[in-house]
């Protein structure tokens, strides 16, 4: 099975390739999802490595808060990423209240 892990706090600067190389040391790299802007293409931070149980638990516990480009990466599992709806709810009507005379 495989594991997707979060990579956070990231130099601007590093690139999809160093990420894989960083990670190719624990086992097989499935993939690297580094994550970027989509009108300016520059990388925000954090990327998704997806690789195989064995060498994920490893790469985790080894290189959280390895020091790349200046900054302590964060190295965890990601968590599932949640839906978010954006479904609008029609505001409901207050309840009429009826006096006695109207029943």
């Amino acid at each position: 099975m495989s594991k997707n892990i979060y990579v956070g706090n990231l130099s601007l600067g590093t690139t999809q390739e160093e990420i894989r190389e960083l990670f190719e040391q624990h086992g097989k790299i499935d993939s690297v999802d580094l994550v970027t802007d989509r009108y300016s293409g520059e990388s925000l931070g954090f990327a998704f490595v997806h690789m195989p149980d064995e060498g994920a638990r490893g790469a985790i516990v080894e290189l959280n808060c390895k020091e790349v480009h200046g900054h302590n990466i964060k190295v965890n599992e990601a968590k599932p990423r949640q839906t978010i709806s954006f479904e609008r709810r029609r505001p409901q009507p207050p309840p009429i209240a009826m006096n006695s005379k109207q029943a």
